[in-house]
């Protein structure tokens, strides 16, 4: 296991005790799900989903500071983080982009990226009484068993981002 894979692995076990739902499990994967009910409406929670650095946890970027992270929403697009002396990572690439209404990103996060795993994280934006359900996936496919077994850690960071976007979007700071 590699340096950066352990230290993954480890703030992935201790992020936050609020966790969503795992919402299946199998031998070579797993899927979760989590819902909010964020106070705007659809298209501000998409505007800020294109702010990635603003409402990112730094305890869950390779530099420390979520503000190095970038994610223009356009098909194609890369969600990206700079790194100190020229360096960087690619978290993931945008998949999809329905304005107002859905961001997929096609990633392995953190310390999935180094297992080879694929991965499929959906942002799903429902406009709900003035205000906006937002339903994020994450379908993670071909883990070995161990990986699995950290499904609800890595449902943990899911639920934090979730919870971090919500508070930016609501009262502008996460």
């Amino acid at each position: 296991m590699t340096r950066w894979m352990a230290a993954g692995l480890a703030a992935l076990a201790m992020a936050g005790a609020a966790r969503a739902e795992v919402v299946d499990k199998g031998a070579q994967g797993f899927r979760l799900k989590v819902v909010r009910q964020v106070a705007a409406p659809p298209a501000k929670v998409y505007a800020a989903l294109g702010e990635v650095g603003r409402w990112w946890s730094d305890d869950h970027t390779y530099s420390g500071k979520a503000a190095n992270m970038t994610m223009p929403l356009t098909a194609n697009a890369c969600f990206c983080e700079a790194l100190p002396g020229g360096g960087g990572v690619r978290h993931g690439v945008v998949e999809l982009v329905i304005p107002g209404q859905t961001v997929r990103i096609d990633g392995a996060f953190g310390p999935l990226q180094d297992e080879g795993v694929s991965g499929a994280l959906t942002f799903a934006l429902k406009p709900a009484d003035g205000r906006t359900e937002l339903t994020i996936t994450y379908n993670v496919g071909g883990a070995r068993d161990f990986i699995v077994g950290f499904a609800p850690a890595v449902d943990g960071v899911i639920t934090q981002q979730a919870d971090r976007l919500k508070a930016y979007v609501e009262g502008g700071k996460p």
